[in-house]
């Protein structure tokens, strides 16, 4: 029996099914069977011409959803079902995460799980895989397996079959009452009817919405069904709270923004009203307060049924946002001039020789490549005034005595205008002149894994409408672009392309694993409270462009305890979550777990850390420098890989050992094949490829060459790898 029954149902819309199946055989599974419950000739031709393991339903054309679905399922034989509508697609990769969490429901708890859900992207007519916003809900839940009442928000997740795997006996047992022509009431009422609800905080689906014109037309009496949908879910709630009320708040959620955005003839609105006022007090939970302000003021007239006060309603809150729209509008454009008279002023004075300008990571304050330039500019060439371009809410947090300008303030303006030295790891905005005798560094801020720049043209879910022709006009700013290796000058030739010098001198701000001592390392442990003799591990995961925000991709307090307690998790959220690391907040557990996400600067974690564990962040490269043990945890590479898109397989060219699953990670640490020879030899070729110009002194060429004007042949020579001495490790540094 395989543990995965995949029902692809419905017609070849659009062609869509094509791509669908191809992404399933391209990706085979073992423990799963994919079955095609092919509505037309179309989807019939489509599905039979695939892998012939594929199982074909042929079905006569107008076959509805319900009915595919019901003769896909009755083929199935897996102990678990997946409706995938033909429509939509699969991440790769997401028929073996489906399958292995399910595996592992199986074989947990003694109480059975119903119902799977996990995150989705969505697909339209314009875009491409937008992340949702289910994942906090998720995250909320983590890897439990809980009844509703406890997980009620969980009724909150977009309403889709597709982004949930359903136990097959409890669909066969509710079969009549899950699968009708109204989706998200199907997917709703999983949930209403299931036992036990289990999460998996990964993308497994995408949900692809066609352009509404390219589909018959919905009558307006057609809006009447979201009434029908909540009437005949709410009795299913009536006696839990927590999902009663959850509910409830959907309902009037989604009647009242049905109401004000759909254009209904004026008797057919008057009926929807009227309907949706009864449903709003025949269900309102007991003790159920309205919100506050406006959206309070709503619900009070539908529960009123004042259509007419609605209406007058609805028109003075557009007379009012349009007000307010055209007096901040007028403002913007007024302090627009305004700032590009005072730009245009400063542009006419003459560049300041000793004026250079540093900025990080999209104005968040001294960090990275700039920093440690800016550093050793301290150090070599002390005439040269620096000042950092940093955003209101960090200026706070700066270096005393650090100086400094605001974005958008006339000083800033000046500043940019005058500066000979523009440094940057990001991009200075499209508004700043490149003048003659000006000088721009781009240090960038990573060795590039993931697809960059230019290149990011072919993954629309990365690019998230990037304006490429804007993205040239900065790259020609530039007049030096900093290189760690050769690998990321032929990447930044093919995703910036244009006449910038590249510097092979290594990434300045990994100086520091070469020039930092014992005394470094120990007090480095100390100030993140490491105590003596434990190993710390520091978890440093990226960003994923097909989710909403950082959730940890692994169980980190079962990590934990698994480690024992010798071992100390230093856990980094990616910076462009900011303070999102909330999830976090509940591991600090005796020290063992450590949420280090706006610790700086990030080169001391690094210095504290016996190992690193990381997926596909740069960090990688920068942590190579001290030759310490990397473990790679790629539980969605196949995801990533493909909707990120990269520049070479991470799975073949690792720096360590490879953990696919939590449980793999754990052993590799508790066997201690973290430090084995085989990591060993593993790193020292990635060391090769990817370490190639750091020797400490990278800081040190960038100043002489561009502030100092030195030429190439004067500056220190890059030092073979085998001459490098880095870093001493923590248990050298408490030897």
């Amino acid at each position: 029996m395989p543990q995965l029954s995949v029902i692809v149902y419905g017609p070849n819309a659009q062609g869509h099914l094509t791509e669908l199946l191809g992404s399933l055989e391209s990706h085979p599974l073992p423990d799963a069977e994919v079955i095609v419950a092919a509505v037309g000739d179309w989807a019939r031709e489509t599905a039979e011409g695939h892998a012939p393991e594929t199982i074909v339903v042929p079905l006569p054309d107008g076959t509805g959803d319900p009915e595919a679905r019901a003769a896909g399922a009755a083929r199935a034989s897996g102990r678990w079902l997946h409706f995938v509508h033909a429509k939509d697609g699969l991440p790769a990769g997401a028929t073996r995460l489906i399958a292995e969490r399910t595996a592992e429901l199986d074989t947990g708890s003694s109480d059975p799980v119903d119902v799977l859900l996990f995150d989705h992207v969505t697909t339209t007519w314009q875009t491409a895989a937008r992340p949702s916003r289910d994942g906090r809900h998720l995250a909320a839940v983590g890897r439990a397996a809980l009844p509703l009442h406890e997980a009620a928000d969980l009724l909150r997740l977009t309403p889709l079959l597709g982004n949930r795997a359903l136990r097959a006996a409890f669909w066969r047992a509710h079969e009549e009452r899950l699968n009708t022509d109204d989706e998200p009431r199907a997917a709703h009422a999983a949930l209403l009817h299931a036992e036990r609800v289990a999460c998996l905080n990964q993308t497994a689906y995408e949900h692809r919405v066609l352009r509404p014109e390219s589909l018959p037309p919905r009558a307006p009496e057609d809006r009447l069904a979201l009434i029908d949908r909540y009437e005949a879910l709410l009795p299913l709630a009536r006696d839990r709270r927590a999902p009663h009320t959850v509910l409830y708040d959907l309902m009037v959620r989604d009647l009242l923004r049905t109401f004000a955005r759909e254009d209904l003839p004026d008797p057919v609105a008057r009926e929807f009203f009227r309907r949706a006022s009864l449903a709003a007090v025949r269900w309102r939970p007991e003790g159920h307060r309205r919100p506050a302000g406006l959206e309070g003021v709503r619900h009070a007239l539908l529960e009123e049924g004042a259509y007419t006060k609605y209406r007058a309603f609805q028109a003075a809150n557009r007379t009012r946002r349009a007000a307010r729209k055209a007096v901040r509008t007028r403002k913007r454009r007024l302090g627009a001039k305004v700032r590009d008279h005072q730009y245009q002023r400063a542009l006419s004075r003459p560049l300041d020789p000793n004026l250079a300008v540093f900025a990080a990571y999209w104005d968040r304050g001294v960090a990275c490549n700039p920093a440690a330039i800016a550093a050793k500019l301290a150090e070599l060439a002390p005439h040269i005034r620096p000042v950092w371009v940093v955003n209101k809410e960090n200026a706070a947090l700066l270096p005393p005595g650090t100086d400094h300008v605001v974005p958008g303030t006339r000083r800033y303006w000046e500043t940019l205008a005058t500066a000979t030295y523009l440094t940057n790891n990001v991009n200075f905005p499209n508004a700043v002149v490149k003048r003659p005798g000006s000088l721009h560094l781009q240090t960038h801020h990573g060795t590039p894994l993931k697809r960059m720049g230019m290149d990011q043209m072919d993954h629309p879910a990365a690019a998230k409408g990037l304006d490429f022709a804007a993205l040239l006009a900065r790259i020609d700013k530039w007049d030096y672009s900093v290189s760690a290796n050769s690998h990321s000058t032929r990447m930044w030739e093919r995703a910036y392309p244009s006449r910038y010098t590249s510097l092979d001198y290594g990434y300045p701000r990994n100086d520091v694993f070469y020039t930092a001592t014992a005394d470094d390392v120990r007090a480095a442990r100390e100030r993140l409270g490491i105590a003596p003799g434990r190993t710390a591990v520091l978890y440093a995961p990226t960003h994923r462009d097909y989710e909403a925000g950082f959730t940890p991709r692994l169980d980190l307090a079962a990590l934990a305890d698994r480690l024992g307690e010798n071992t100390v998790l230093l856990v980094r959220a990616h910076y462009f979550y900011g303070g999102a690391a909330s999830p976090l907040a509940g591991l600090r557990r005796s020290g063992r777990i450590i949420d280090v996400s706006s610790y700086d600067p990030v080169e001391e974690l690094c210095l504290a850390a016996d190992a690193l564990v990381t997926d596909y962040s740069s960090i990688m490269f920068d942590y190579a420098n001290l030759d310490r043990p990397i473990v790679v945890y790629a539980d969605d590479w196949e995801t990533y890989r493909t909707t990120r898109g990269v520049y070479f397989d991470l799975m073949a060219e690792h720096p360590g050992h490879v953990a696919r699953t939590q449980e793999e990670l754990a052993e590799i640490f508790v066997s201690g094949a973290w430090r084995d020879d085989s990591a060993a030899k593993a790193r020292a070729a990635f060391r090769r490829r990817f370490c190639e110009y750091d020797d400490g002194r990278a800081a040190e060429r960038v100043v002489r060459r561009v502030f100092l004007g030195e030429p190439e042949e004067a500056l220190p020579p890059v030092l073979p790898i085998e001459d490098r001495t880095p870093a001493p490790t923590p248990e050298e540094a408490t030897a």
